[in-house]
């Protein structure tokens, strides 16, 4: 069967020159051929072996499947193995699985052509963690069957608390005391413990189990009990102003550390009370911190989630009591000008926890000696008040005593500055009286001071000052009538009067339109107008125009912009809503008693949260009871439409918005579901946010196609749900994930959990026992009611067929066939006719279309009569 094609040559062949011979084997049955070709080469033989073989395959496959560590987020994770054909001739492929653990394998069979490579995807389900070490018969045509291990250890995605520097686990942290307005902070460090990135939200839980706020754990259960108003005070505090971390929200690479501030401001919950002594108590405060990781949050549609890491925050609240002995008025002895007096005050801490640093601050006309210190705990010192006053008269000032202490920065929340935060008054009262002093007269040696006595003789020493200006004093002229002239009685009202001692000063330039008269007799005063320096008329007037035009020009830009603003406010409320009217314009406030203020209960504001404001479980809460009661069912755009729809669905959002967002449950589970039947399950979309989101659903899950919207534009505050729409034809359990993403940026997952079962119907009784009603006579019919059920999603279809014996069967069952609706039962009435030669006992089999089949046993009791 082979045959050699050649010319051989006649000469022999020169150096570098070849000759080709062509071997042509045509085989003539399916089996392997050897042979040999003869090549004479001069006086040597070469013997070259020829083989005729079949095509075959040759199949080759990986022997392991390897995912390494993946973390449980209830999707499914797929990878490749490849099937290998070096072959001739295509091969075929089987795969078998009969494992715990459900696989997604596809295809499960297959050609694979020669010279090719076939991929099979294998997919495994991360819903619980534990590990997954399973394998998978593979038949493989020529080789027999091969085995694939799939291996794979799925985690939970959590996040550890570790102490900084040691690195140890940390449970607690213990602020211990703290002066009220003052801050503390402890460093821990986040750990992701796990292969996948992981973004990361701290939640403050304030309505915790075992949470304490403001409460004195050292006093009595009576004292507690007896203190109420304090009790409920607590409760009304923001607990996300005690408690500061920065940062609250982040994202951790696989197996990374961040480091983590933690902030203590305690708040003094008893502010309002009136008694001094109970300023002074102590409360201390026991939080629970959580860190979660943001994804799917069931919340209370489903509660599979893994425990969030918790960290407990203990802490104390202490109030300044720096005590001042003598205080807190102050009075100091009169003194002369350039005197001093001093009081010896004492300062000591009540406090048997903390030191107190204080501050005074500078005063006029007192010294404090010394200005600032720190005075330990349960220790006292002395400090010397000082009035020196610098001008005569009565002095009563507030000094403020400063009490220093540390707190976060505005620039950086992570390092703490020293501050006052909290303020002492003190009241400082003092008198500063002139000195007496003697005057001594000397004889005038004959020139006439410019204040002199009535003679001019005697004159006091240092009594008379010279002044650079002249005095001048006006008063109205109608106010005085001494010495009046009779001719100037009847003198205008509006002219001015001048005193004797202006009389240097009366030739001054004046307003023209000024007029003065004397003290005394109100004659009109002469007033000279010095032309050089004066303003003619022409002048005057112009300075008036042009004072004028000025003012004009300021009134109409300020009307200009009035009215900008004006329709600047119009087109803001020019809405089909308001209609140009601005809300609440022209109404008035109304009026709040003291006694309302006090029953108010805290209302948590929707207003956007602050980067550094921690996120609380009753915040959660109560944004969450405003969202889930406007649910909307219809109406809601699949892509946004208008200008803020756009911007808001453009957003990139934080862990914390993310946070805020639940799309629940994370896995839809449909339970046992009928093939070629139709089960919807709601998905539900809560927008705890005061912005428009995006939500968009990917499925290319062939089971999943009537899922309908796959798109929506939630608004804010809104619930709204999706129907997931599952429909199979092939019985087994399904296990597959489908993705979405939240303005088109942040990506989640949702499993989807089945049974594709067959119709089935159950019954109420398998047995029947049949009994003649009292009264009628032994050849009346027997009759007796069985009840069908059907536990599934589908309509069965069912058909009584009774089991025939060698005695026959002498009962019946109406309706013998029919139809029993999803999750509902029918009633069958079952029937044996008395004969003589009828038998007692009777089968039928229950026989459910593409379904199940049941026996029922029937039995006539039959009573003789005597």
């Amino acid at each position: 069967q082979f045959k050699l094609i050649v010319e051989n040559p006649d000469k022999p062949l020169a150096s570098g020159l070849q000759v080709t011979a062509f071997v042509e084997y045509c085989p003539e049955a399916e089996e392997d051929l050897q042979d040999r070709l003869c090549l004479l080469i001069e006086d040597d033989f070469v013997d070259i072996p020829l083989l005729g073989l079949i095509p075959c395959c040759f199949l080759d496959i990986e022997s392991e499947i390897s995912f390494g560590a993946v973390i449980a987020s209830s999707k499914i994770i797929s990878k490749e193995i490849s099937i290998a054909n070096r072959g001739s001739s295509s091969g075929k492929f089987k795969v078998s699985y009969d494992g715990v653990v459900p696989l997604n394998i596809e295809p499960t069979s297959g050609v694979v052509e020669p010279k090719s490579v076939k991929m099979i995807k294998v997919g495994i389900c991360t819903d619980v963690p534990g590990i997954i070490k399973e394998v998978i018969q593979v038949e493989l045509e020529g080789r027999g069957c091969a085995e694939v291990w799939i291996k794979a250890v799925v985690v939970q995605q959590i996040v550890k608390v570790l102490g900084v520097p040691f690195g140890n686990v940390l449970e607690c942290i213990n602020f211990g005391p703290v002066y009220f307005g003052s801050s503390k902070t402890e460093q821990i460090s986040l750990y992701n413990e796990s292969p996948e990135c992981m973004d990361w939200v701290a939640v403050l839980e304030d309505n915790a189990v075992g949470g304490e706020m403001g409460t004195d754990l050292q006093r009595s259960t009576d004292a507690v009990l007896q203190d109420l108003s304090l009790k409920n005070r607590a409760r009304d505090v923001d607990i996300s102003t005690l408690i500061l971390c920065i940062p609250n929200q982040g994202t951790l690479q696989p197996y990374e550390k961040s480091l983590v501030t933690l902030c203590f401001t305690p708040k003094d919950c008893n502010s309002y009370r009136i008694f001094k002594r109970d300023s002074t108590l102590k409360q201390d405060y026991v939080l629970f911190l959580r860190f979660e990781a943001v994804g799917n949050k069931d919340g209370y549609l489903q509660t599979l989630n893994p425990r969030p890491t918790e960290l407990a925050l203990t802490g104390s609240g202490i109030p300044v009591t720096l005590t001042f002995n003598p205080g807190p008025v102050f009075n100091f002895t009169d003194c002369f000008l350039g005197g001093q007096t001093q009081i010896l005050c004492t300062l000591k801490n009540e406090s048997e926890l903390l030191p107190a640093t204080f501050s005074f601050r500078k005063m006029a006309h007192f010294n404090i000696s010394p200005e600032k210190g720190k005075i330990k705990a349960k220790s006292a010192q002395d400090v010397i008040f000082s009035f020196s006053p610098h001008q005569i008269g009565t002095f009563k000032v507030k000094q403020i005593v400063d009490i220093i202490g540390t707190g976060l920065g505005k620039d950086n929340l992570q390092v703490l500055k020293k501050k006052s935060f909290h303020q002492i008054h003190l009241c400082f009262i003092g008198a500063c009286k002139s000195e007496r002093k003697n005057i001594l007269f000397k004889i005038n040696p004959g020139l006439t001071p410019m204040i002199s006595n009535a003679t001019g003789t005697f004159v006091a020493d240092g009594t008379g000052q010279c002044t650079d200006s002249a005095p001048v004093a006006i008063l109205k002229s109608n106010q005085t009538q001494i010495h009046t002239h009779q001719i100037n009685r009847n003198c205008e009202g509006d002219a001015l009067t001048a005193f004797p001692n202006d009389r240097a000063a009366s030739i001054r330039p004046s307003e023209r339109n000024k007029k003065y008269r004397t003290i005394f007799t109100k004659t009109e005063r002469y007033n000279y107008i010095d032309p050089e320096f004066s303003y003619t008329d022409c002048e005057q007037l112009s300075k008036a125009a042009h004072k004028e035009y000025y003012s004009n020009y300021i009134y109409n830009l300020r009307q200009r912009r009035l009215q900008r603003d004006a329709t600047r406010q119009f087109y803001i409320y020019n809405n089909p809503v308001n209609i140009g009217l601005v809300p609440a314009e022209g109404l008035l406030s109304p009026k709040i008693s003291l006694t309302d203020i006090h029953k108010e209960k805290l209302q948590f504001k929707m207003l956007p949260l602050e980067e550094n404001c921690l996120l609380t479980s009753r915040k959660l809460e109560a944004i969450g009871s405003k969202s889930s009661v406007k649910e909307v069912t219809s109406g809601l755009s699949a892509l946004p439409s208008s200008t803020q729809e756009k911007e808001d669905c453009s957003r990139t959002l934080t862990s914390k918005e993310l946070h805020q967002i639940v799309i629940a449950p994370s896995t839809v589970d449909f339970g046992d579901v009928c093939v070629y039947s139709t089960t919807t399950r709601k998905l539900h979309i809560i927008n705890n946010l005061l912005v428009h989101i995006w939500v968009k659903i990917d499925i290319e899950i062939d089971e999943l196609q009537q899922t309908s919207p796959l798109s929506q534009v939630v608004p804010p505050l809104t619930k709204t749900h999706i129907p997931i729409v599952f429909e199979t034809s092939t019985l087994g359990v399904f296990k597959k994930s489908f993705a979405y993403t939240i303005n088109n940026q942040h990506l989640g997952h949702v499993l989807v959990v089945a049974k594709a079962v067959s119709v089935q119907l159950e019954l109420s009784a398998r047995e029947v026992i049949l009994k003649p009603v009292l009264g009628y006579l032994a050849e009346t019919e027997f009759r007796a009611t069985v009840r069908v059920y059907n536990p599934r999603n589908h309509p069965a279809e069912f058909t009584w067929k009774p089991v025939i014996t060698d005695r026959g069967n002498a009962f019946s069952v109406q309706p013998a066939k029919g139809f029993v609706e999803a999750y509902s039962d029918l009633e069958c009435e079952v029937v044996w006719y008395p004969g003589f030669s009828s038998p007692e006992a009777g089968e039928f089999n229950l026989c459910v279309h593409e379904g199940n089949t049941i026996n029922l046993k029937c039995f006539a009791k039959v009573r003789i009569q005597t």
